[in-house]
């Protein structure tokens, strides 16, 4: 009885350490849950129904506590939920397509928020599939100015793109140097579309909305149409060394770098080829000074890799074809989208929920934080068609105050601090104030006052 009570004691001791640390795994065969000590769980918000939350976004200003999540397959849609007190998320404004249920693949995916002239828009990607409408539907603008109020939330603009059917399978928001709010687009060709925010929500002939596109460099045995031959994501970031505003493609061949300061005239400036393992890139970012890149490309196994660009910017390669150091939460899964706030990656890691690493030496990145959200077992994959697609699908932070916000594709909405991440500033870091978030008011860090914009 004495053995008994000892071990009972024992395992009550345990089982309190491991709840303070917030570390539960395998509770359920299989199934990995809880988190690290450091990971605070503040919300979580359960959507409608497996495998329907795709990507996320967060507004930055403190005054607008707004996150969107993209609403896949039928009916295709968005949600705007309100985080004003982030231990109740609550949903304020909800939209779907019409005749939604005869809408085909994936639909709504990839929702992006811009500000441009006081006004706040959102847009969100489609990717519709022949058999239903809108299969030339590529992205719808909202103004949400208006938030929370959802009566004053409206429908400002459809991009369509009928020369090239197929949607825009991702999107990304970017203030140019030269002050336009700027939206660009993945297309179903060998390019990136590239639109003015102001000419779209003025209306008028959707043919001058477009500003400019951004080349697949060509690459051998290419085949001449778009589809996945074309890019799958991209990210915008200003270099104020070289004072240029750079874009860092992923797609047809591995990855690419364009400076597009002249949105009509982009130049190739190195690329990312003939990397073992890599022959099509999914998600490319930067650290704050554009020297080391941070890759994704699709497959179980795949680590995040990590390049050191300088060779090819500085002309002594032409292309960069081996990475200095690579990540990954488990060997057995995928890491898929991420947000860098040097020196941490936020990732969300389909299986592995979120997972944050530093990459202060990029050669020996580290896992400093995890909280599990996926609540499945490994393998089965969205929908139990067996694979490790399942889980974490895009993450977001907002710089202010260090909130995380993660969508899942089957439990909805997570918001979560990671302990000693109250916000981020590149200056605190002796860097360029640059990332994801955008400061749509003063324009890139290190770039000039721009003029009005014609």
């Amino acid at each position: 009885m004495r053995r008994i009570a000892v071990f009972a004691v024992m395992w009550l001791l345990c089982s309190t350490g491991a709840a303070r640390a917030q570390v539960f795994t395998n509770v359920i065969p299989g199934v990995k849950t809880g988190g690290s000590a450091n990971m605070k769980l503040l919300g979580h918000l359960t959507m409608d129904s497996v495998e329907k939350t795709a990507d996320v976004t967060i507004e930055q200003e403190l005054s607008r506590p707004y996150v969107y999540t993209a609403h896949r397959l039928t009916p295709s849609g968005v949600d705007a939920i309100s985080i004003k007190d982030p231990t109740k998320p609550k949903i304020v404004w909800s939209w779907r397509i019409e005749d939604g249920m005869l809408h085909k693949g994936a639909g709504s995916l990839n929702p992006i928020y811009l500000k441009s002239k006081g006004r706040y828009y959102l847009t969100n990607a489609f990717q519709f599939a022949t058999g239903g409408p809108n299969n030339d539907l590529g992205a719808v603008v909202w103004d949400v100015t208006g938030l929370p109020d959802s009566s004053k939330v409206r429908e400002v603009a459809r991009i369509y793109d009928k020369e090239h059917p197929g949607g825009f399978h991702e999107s990304q928001a970017y203030k140019h140097s030269n002050g336009q709010s700027l939206l660009f687009t993945q297309a179903a060709d060998l390019f990136a579309n590239i639109y003015d925010i102001d000419k779209v929500a003025a209306g008028g002939d959707p043919a001058a909305w477009r500003v400019g596109r951004v080349p697949v460099p060509e690459q051998p045995n290419q085949p001449a149409g778009g589809g996945r031959s074309g890019y799958h994501d991209f990210y915008i970031q200003y270099d104020a060394a070289n004072k240029r505003d750079v874009f860092y493609g992923a797609g047809a061949g591995g990855y690419t770098v364009y400076d597009v300061s002249d949105l009509s005239n982009p130049k190739l400036l190195t690329s990312v080829t003939g990397m073992s393992g890599v022959t099509r890139g999914h998600t490319f970012q930067v650290d704050p000074t554009g020297r080391y890149g941070v890759l994704e490309t699709e497959y179980q196994y795949a680590p995040l890799r990590i390049v050191d660009l300088k060779p090819g910017l500085d002309g002594t390669v032409k292309t960069i074809s081996r990475p200095i150091g690579a990540w990954n939460a488990d060997w057995k899964d995928l890491a898929h989208n991420f947000a860098i706030r040097w020196p941490y990656v936020f990732t969300s890691a389909y299986e592995d929920g979120l997972q944050v690493f530093n990459m202060m030496d990029p050669t020996n990145p580290y896992t400093v934080g995890y909280y599990y959200t996926c609540e499945c077992p490994h393998g089965v994959g969205a929908g139990g068609r067996g694979s490790v697609f399942s889980g974490a699908w895009g993450v977001e932070v907002r710089n202010a105050d260090g909130l995380i916000a993660l969508s899942d594709l089957t439990t909805g909405l997570w918001l979560l601090k990671m302990e000693g991440f109250d916000g981020w500033n590149g200056h605190q870091w002796g860097l360029p104030n640059n990332s994801s978030a955008i400061d749509w008011d003063n324009g890139p860090d290190g770039a000039p006052k721009a003029g009005k914009v014609s």
